[in-house]
């Protein structure tokens, strides 16, 4: 009696969805493969971090960027992009009026945001200063120490009544009080309620 041989399953070729999706599948194991850090073999340094002036130093102790009086205090906003004010308005001063660096930092921008002109300085640990209007010759990645000169009051029309800086600091991105920085303005502390409030 003859041995039946068995038929081989016949292969479906791969539709073109699920050809796609092997691709995007093979791709994104690539990618994961080249951003992955390589890891240096044993007895060997691990590779030099890149050096920056602001990854490793925290800011501090902060100064005013100019002597002036506070015109308009800071209001939070009470959501992303709610209304606020995101930062103090520090006058009067008078355009042409020296700026200087709050904390040693770095420069992160230096350029026109609608029609004034901006300066931002990255202090490391999540704090970033911005100024306005301020005109000045310092580029992105200037390093700055703290009371450098770092530009002059530009004329501006509009912001305040009397010409004045607006200053603005973010901690990771969200807007807090300047003046918090510069011992100008203690914290509000909440004290526990004593027994006859709690009675009330």
């Amino acid at each position: 009696m003859n041995a039946i041989e068995p038929v081989p399953p016949r292969r479906r070729p791969l539709s073109p969805r699920r050809l796609s999706s092997f691709f995007l599948l093979l791709l994104a194991l690539a990618l994961a493969t080249s951003s992955a850090a390589p890891i240096p073999a044993s007895g060997e340094d691990s590779p030099p971090a890149p050096s920056s002036r602001i990854d490793q130093q925290t800011p501090g102790p902060w100064r005013s960027p100019v002597s002036a009086a506070e015109l308009r205090p800071f209001a939070a906003p009470p959501s992303p992009w709610g209304a606020g004010h995101r930062g103090v308005d520090l006058g009067p001063l008078s355009a042409g009026a020296t700026i200087r660096a709050p904390a040693d930092g770095q420069v992160s921008f230096a350029g026109v945001v609608v029609d004034r002109p901006v300066l931002s300085i990255e202090h490391g640990s999540g704090y970033l200063s911005s100024f306005e209007p301020v005109e000045g010759s310092l580029e992105v990645g200037d390093a700055v120490s703290t009371g450098d000169p770092v530009g002059t009051l530009a004329p501006s029309k509009g912001h305040c009544t009397a010409p004045c800086l607006h200053w603005g600091v973010r901690l990771h991105g969200d807007y807090i009080n300047p003046l918090l920085l510069t011992g100008d303005l203690e914290p509000s502390v909440l004290l526990p309620l004593g027994d006859d409030e709690r009675r009330r």
